[in-house]
């Protein structure tokens, strides 16, 4: 198996509509308040952006490969060997709920490397899904991304 076989894989259900949930992911003013602190753009189908973690010193390139509105947004960020795969679903599970389900793929790790890039990855997905919950359910900003550190 290559390394394009392994993945992180995170889910959860967000208590709001899929329309908010989904705009939580591409639209900046919300993202920043519970994953990244600074997002040159909102997301579109073929558009690249920037994403920053202040706190990390961290700014990474992002191009939007696929997107198809209120149900899935694929991604390639980073650069180079550094480079990857991150793909949302979003299933509306009623009038008020939003089944989230993240896949980070396409790493060019190998043995330990890519063992603890996936381990990495799954951890942080599961973050920020958490994350993204408390603030649209209830407003309020965890920081576990910025903890994590």
């Amino acid at each position: 198996m290559e390394s394009n076989d392994y993945f992180g894989y995170a889910q959860l259900i967000i208590r709001r509509p899929v329309k908010e949930v989904f705009n939580a992911f591409t639209d900046p003013a919300v993202t920043t308040k519970f994953w990244f602190t600074h997002g040159s753009d909102v997301l579109a189908h073929g558009k690249k952006v920037i994403w920053k973690w202040e706190m990390y010193n961290l700014e990474v390139p992002v191009n939007v490969l696929e997107m198809i509105p209120l149900k899935k947004i694929l991604i390639e960020w980073g650069a180079g060997e550094q480079a990857s795969k991150a793909l949302f679903l979003f299933e509306e599970r009623g009038r008020d709920r939003t089944f989230v389900n993240v896949k980070s793929y396409g790493f060019k790790d190998q043995g330990d490397e890519l063992i603890e890039k996936i381990r990495d990855t799954t951890g942080g997905f599961n973050l920020v899904l958490a994350a993204a919950k408390a603030w649209l359910e209830h407003g309020v900003e965890l920081k576990v991304v910025e903890d994590k550190g």
